[in-house]
């Protein structure tokens, strides 16, 4: 098991404990966590996963597809540390991995 530190918009902090190879979006939507939509399933094409990664963990990420950057694009508030959480899978360098949500995913 991996944890995964979650923050929302205010400052409230969850914590998961998943599986190595769960994506973040799945690790958020499998525990309840408001803040993540994921209206695709996790095929990289709505956005509504939008999070920013900590800027001490998003070197320890994998980098971001053209297809993710393209679809970052249309999100609220994008960041040099946004990612869509259905492309990042958790990894045992990804354990304890710091997440923030944005204020809105529309």
């Amino acid at each position: 098991m991996a944890l995964v530190n979650f923050f929302d918009h205010d400052g409230n902090q969850f914590e998961a404990n998943v599986e190595p190879g769960t994506s973040l979006m799945h690790a958020a939507v499998d525990n309840g966590l408001d803040g993540i939509v994921g209206e695709c399933g996790g095929s990289c094409s709505c956005a509504t996963c939008h999070c920013y990664i900590d800027e001490t963990w998003l070197s320890k990420a994998e980098p971001a597809s053209q297809i993710e950057r393209d679809m970052l694009t249309c999100v609220n508030d994008p960041q040099d540390n946004s990612r869509l959480a259905c492309q990042i899978k958790v990894s045992e360098a990804l354990d304890g991995i710091t997440v923030h949500l944005p204020e809105s995913q529309f």
